[in-house]
């Protein structure tokens, strides 16, 4: 029998649909279609000055926005040939270990709830709603904060900033065990995931996955290690690795990074000044304070031509990889010297792990259709671009 799953949401995440064919329970062949999502982001982007493809790309993973800023700032300022200070390299750490929390929280309680565990969705989303008022309070938005610049930051770190990530994770860390005492051991879990969705390491590196799906797999690859940014190389952390590649084994990976994105977070706050320098000091980038620009036409010039005309960047192509919730992500850009990108090109975790599903699939029972997708942890929004 040939049925249809999805588009539906949350279990086929709003807009993917599997074309199965089915023998009984078993899935015989599996046929994933895409598509039905798409936003154009990298075609609008090219239409857009530099700092103005920001809330796009943000758009594209929208539980991974502040990653996908940072890679493609990172991109532009190696064309752009800036040195980043010290201290914003380690707030955009302390940001981008807060986002990989963020995404594996709701990964955590959606794929809980997919499997029937619906207390875990619960107990996820409460402590995500703190994390998001910490993305509130530090630029004002919730899901997109655009708080990343090419050059820095938009602004300095707020009041109290420092005081609050630590409550957050001095909560999340007592939180985390409540977590880990549903599912860790529960029965009905363990046979819902172990054996279930299985593809080992050559398998996973021939369909090109990364991050926590790979590593599930005895993959130890991670961008912060192999091609370390921002300094990484200068943390202590440890790079989480399963052996099974099962569902299960994906589990217990992203519990394991969240334990060590906390530990990444409070070396981040231990090295951060509460005040200092927040962007290269370059007036063709950085738009000059607020205060000056009321006071000084040398300050109202800048910001006018700046917001006006944005600034152009040299000729020629650049790609500096993150290690985003998903795995590695980046943003492979060409530069025609112009004021806007000539072409932006998005290596998209989520796209390669759809092409993955084939092999988790079939073989498999239909019952575990859902929990397959669930663990692999895509974002359409990063399919569909």
């Amino acid at each position: 029998m040939t049925v249809n799953m999805g588009p539906q949401h949350p279990s086929t995440h709003g807009v993917l649909r599997l074309v199965l064919e089915l023998d009984g329970e078993t899935v015989r062949s599996c046929s994933p279609t895409i598509g039905f999502l798409h936003t154009g982001i990298e075609k609008t982007a090219e239409q857009k000055k530099w700092q103005q493809v920001i809330p796009l790309v943000e758009r594209m993973d929208y539980l991974s926005a502040q990653s996908n800023s940072m890679a493609f700032c990172l991109s532009v300022e190696r064309l752009l040939g800036l040195e980043i200070p010290r201290r914003v390299q380690d707030i955009r750490v302390l940001v981008a270990e807060l986002q990989r929390i963020n995404s594996h929280l709701v990964w955590l309680g959606t794929h809980g709830m997919e499997v029937g565990a619906v207390s875990v969705m619960l107990y996820c989303f409460r402590e995500r709603e703190l994390l998001l008022n910490l993305n509130e309070m530090l630029a004002g938005f919730r899901m997109f904060p655009s708080y990343m610049r090419i050059g820095g930051l938009r602004e300095d770190l707020p009041r109290g900033f420092h005081d609050a990530v630590r409550t957050f994770i001095d909560r999340l860390e007592i939180k985390l065990g409540e977590y880990e005492d549903l599912l860790t051991k529960n029965h009905i879990y363990l046979e819902r995931t172990r054996g279930v969705g299985v593809i080992d390491g050559d398998k996973a590196v021939a369909y090109g996955l990364v991050g926590p799906i790979a590593r599930a797999a005895g993959v130890s690859y991670d961008v912060r290690k192999a091609f370390p940014y921002n300094g990484y190389e200068t943390y202590t952390f440890d790079v989480p690795v399963q052996q099974g590649g099962d569902v299960y084994s994906r589990y217990q990976v992203r519990v394991a990074e969240l334990k060590q994105s906390m530990g990444l977070v409070r070396q981040a706050l231990d090295r951060i000044p509460p005040i200092g320098q927040y962007a290269v000091a370059d007036p063709k980038i950085t738009p000059p304070p607020k205060a000056a620009v009321y006071t000084e036409m040398e300050a109202l010039i800048q910001h006018f031509l700046l917001y006006s005309q944005g600034f152009t960047v040299p000729a020629g192509e650049s790609y500096v990889p993150v290690e985003g919730p998903r795995g590695e992500q980046g943003f492979y850009i060409v530069s025609d010297g112009t004021n806007r990108p000539f072409r932006v090109k998005s290596r998209a975790p989520s796209l390669l792990a759809c092409q993955a599903l084939e092999q988790l699939i079939v073989g498999g029972l239909i019952a575990d259709v859902i929990a397959v997708i669930g663990s692999i942890d895509v974002v359409m929004g990063d399919v569909d671009r």
